[in-house]
């Protein structure tokens, strides 16, 4: 029978030295009370301690909120995490070597945990290798402390994988819309699904407690059985929000938009064009690798304005946008909103949309540049002392069949003039991005080249693609010099085309470069 009680009355029963896991994507889904509710526990009695905590996408709002609430030394020892950039909390215990900590690739996570709930003690995966997270380099290990080896390289056939050890849980935290008098819960309101079935699902299979916290309850059979994601036989405890504005807002940035979740579609009005900066200048030399049919997947920052300059370009609907948590179509949302879309056509669970796209489905992806090396390496997870982690990034840019990495050529500082078809340096950004080695590789160049997969890295005043070595320059931007812009700004010389390009003036133009996809 499933009981129904307050957060607190659920954060009492979480035990001492229990594993537990939560789902949520920055603010979509996560228990918001619950947490609450246990970081309440845990000041006043120090109690729970010990925790080991299992999450796939980062759940966070870059400060208190989401797991930010169990941030605390002592209340977690160890955490095993998929992106760590909006847990500052949880961040600052990893890098003082007070909790042991894990990074692995958001969709290896999502695949664990359904794994578990089939009784599997681990997950095979071709994702993370020759990547930070393959034990021949880090073994996903954020600190000293992190002794245990949690994935393991194997062979089978003749070919590498990696062996991820999965959870047994005792706890897991979810959320849904409604719950009805026996425990059955749906998601109708949720912008997404994300790992909820499964993670009730491996709860079970390992006699943990489910605990889902809802927007109300409802009388037994009046739920739309299609809407219905946990069945009741999943589920433990119902914990019915006491505050829906403060704990369960649909997103962190939206307390609930009906057009997120498919219970109305919204009129988009028509956008004013992105200004003319170098972020425009990367998304529209981007674009221009889309074509029609293209089923495409763009990271968080600066490869979100690829989409809208598609758009301006009048050629949004020849272009299948999706994002990893699971939605095909509609307008991905940024910021606090961001893992939710405006008119999404299908939300699907995290781990079927990581099926996608560890199986080829998508043909081009748009993600993050932070850092390049010599071979061609590109880090994004971490940096001097902070720990952004992967997220979904490397799950997504080992299966892509077409790569493209977006960013500022330098970093801190940096100002340019851009305008009549020419870039002009003012001044130059203090921090180089192409570096001889990368802090951290969370994506690998050799196994970009072991797949032959087609990889780009553009910048606003040059484009390079992987050569066989190194980087391969091909296009550099009107304006710039190339010995003073360029080469002299790399740690490393790239190899250098033979036709070595000129970047289309248009795209340092205020008018439309006339995308046609």
């Amino acid at each position: 029978m499933v009981e129904f009680c307050s957060a607190k009355d659920v954060a009492n029963i979480v035990t001492d030295n229990s594993v537990i896991a939560t789902n949520g994507f920055v603010g979509i889904g996560v228990a918001e009370e619950i947490l609450t509710a246990l970081e309440n526990r845990y000041l006043e009695t120090k109690s729970p301690k010990n925790l080991e905590l299992y999450f796939a996408a980062g759940q966070g709002d870059s400060k208190d909120r989401g797991l930010n609430h169990l941030g605390y030394e002592g209340l977690v020892k160890r955490t095993v995490g998929g992106h760590w950039n909006l847990v500052p909390k949880l961040q600052e215990l990893a890098l003082s070597n007070k909790m042991q900590s894990y990074n692995f690739p958001q969709g290896v996570i999502s695949h664990m945990f359904r794994d578990r709930s089939i009784g599997l003690n681990f997950t095979i995966s071709k994702v993370g290798l020759k990547t930070y997270c393959d034990p021949r380099l880090e073994g996903g290990k954020l600190n000293s402390i992190s002794t245990e080896d949690l994935v393991e390289l194997i062979e089978i056939d003749g070919e590498e994988f990696l062996k991820y050890k999965t959870p047994k849980l005792d706890f897991v935290i979810l959320r849904g819309t409604y719950a009805d008098e026996v425990g059955n819960i749906s998601l109708e309101n949720e912008a997404l699904t994300i790992d909820a079935y499964s993670l009730a699902a491996a709860g079970k299979a390992c006699n943990a407690k489910v605990i889902v916290q809802v927007e109300d309850v409802v009388e037994k059979g009046t739920l739309d059985p299609r809407l219905v994601k946990i069945p009741c036989v999943m589920v433990d405890y119902v914990v019915k929000t006491s505050d829906v504005a403060k704990y369960h807002c649909q997103t962190f940035g939206t307390l609930y938009n009906p057009s997120l979740c498919g219970n109305t579609r919204a009129v988009l009005s028509k956008t004013p064009p992105v200004g003319l900066t170098n972020r425009k200048v990367c998304a529209r030399r981007a674009a221009e690798f889309f074509e029609d049919g293209y089923t495409a997947n763009l990271g968080i920052g600066m490869p979100e304005t690829v989409a809208m300059v598609i758009n301006e370009e009048g050629q949004g609907d020849k272009i299948n946008m999706s994002v990893e948590p699971g939605i095909t179509g509609g307008v991905p949302l940024g910021g606090l909103d961001f893992g939710a879309s405006i008119n999404p056509l299908a939300i699907v669970d995290q781990v079927y949309q990581f099926d996608f796209y560890n199986g080829g489905g998508l043909d081009i992806a748009v993600l993050g540049l932070a850092q390049v090396d010599k071979y061609g390496n590109v880090n994004v997870s971490k940096f001097g002392t902070r720990v952004a982690g992967c997220g979904g990034f490397i799950d997504i840019s080992q299966n892509v069949k077409k790569c493209i990495f977006i960013g500022t050529f330098t970093a801190g500082g940096l100002k340019q003039k851009i305008g009549d078809g020419k870039l002009e340096i003012i001044e130059e950004g203090k921090s180089k991005k192409f570096i001889d080695e990368v802090e951290q590789v969370t994506f690998s160049a050799q196994y970009a080249r072991e797949i032959k997969q087609e990889v780009y890295y553009i910048t606003e005043r040059a484009v390079f693609t992987l050569g066989d070595e190194s980087i391969k320059l091909i296009e550099i931007a009107p304006g710039v010099d190339l010995q003073r812009d360029v080469l002299d700004l790399m740690d490393f010389r790239p190899e250098i085309a033979e036709n070595l390009k000129t970047m289309d003036a248009n795209l340092f133009k205020e008018d439309k470069i006339g995308l046609i996809l």
